[in-house]
């Protein structure tokens, strides 16, 4: 059998997902970079992870077709005849005046839906009977959005609810072989964002965040990987948590002194 542990990382050309193929990668883990579009930007993930040691594959696919999830696992076996840690890390969301519900469609929703939830689903299905060979480890990459009821728009904030009871069911449903948690980010500073908001709102967002938060600060892509390397490759003791990494945003507005 292939001697190191392996990953495979949905979403992980950039932004938390390359930071997790990379935090893995330096503790020893062989990682499966996934992207759906930015190939050249996975390619160089796949190029960082191999000058920390790790033997890393880049695979297409997109986690809302069952028949993609799939192949990825089976990439993953083909290359090194084992999986020991799946991080659901892919992800969408549309931005915009939450207020304006009429500006929804149900191909918009459905579409984040099927990438945040069931594209997850999917994964975990396909990638099951191997992590239960290995006793590994599943993460999801939810958001506070999930648990307390804020974001960028409905059906995000509903893909992580949904998201983050998912993974309490299947923690209870494959104990005692696989461990299942998620990660629930606050606002993340990367270029996801700012993308989606433009750079000069994405900068007020998080003046106006980091002032109101108790910590007065936000996460980076390499705090979300932290966390998820430690759920991955330690924490054996820990199932069915929803960490969250919100600089204590669930706690209420930051104290005035």
């Amino acid at each position: 059998m292939h001697a190191r542990k392996t990953a495979l990382i949905t979403g992980s050309a950039t932004g938390v997902g390359a930071a997790t193929a990379l935090g893995l990668a330096r503790r020893g883990w062989d990682v499966l970079v996934n992207y759906s579009r930015s190939e050249d930007e996975a390619q160089a993930t796949a190029a960082a992870c191999r000058e920390a040691g790790a033997d890393a594959l880049v695979v297409r696919g997109d986690v809302a077709a069952d028949a993609d999830c799939r192949a990825l696992v089976d990439a993953a076996i083909g290359r090194w005849g084992r999986l020991d840690g799946l991080v659901n890390n892919a992800g969408t969301s549309v931005f915009g005046d939450q207020a304006r519900w009429d500006a929804l469609d149900a191909e918009t929703f459905q579409r984040i839906l099927g990438v945040n939830t069931w594209g997850a689903f999917q994964m975990v299905r396909a990638a099951a009977p191997h992590l239960k060979v290995s006793r590994g480890s599943i993460v999801n990459v939810s958001s506070v959005a999930g648990a307390l009821g804020i974001g960028s728009s409905v059906p995000y904030i509903a893909s992580k609810g949904a998201l983050n009871a998912m993974t309490l069911h299947l923690a209870r449903q494959l104990a005692p072989d696989i461990r299942v948690n998620a990660v629930c980010p606050g606002l993340i500073t990367s270029r996801w964002f700012a993308r989606g908001v433009g750079e000069e709102a994405a900068a007020k967002v998080r003046t106006a965040y980091e002032a109101d938060v108790p910590l007065q600060n936000s996460c980076t892509p390499e705090d979300v990987a932290e966390a998820i390397v430690w759920l991955a490759d330690g924490a054996r003791t820990v199932t069915g948590e929803l960490v969250l990494l919100d600089s204590g945003t669930h706690l209420g507005r930051a104290a005035r002194r």
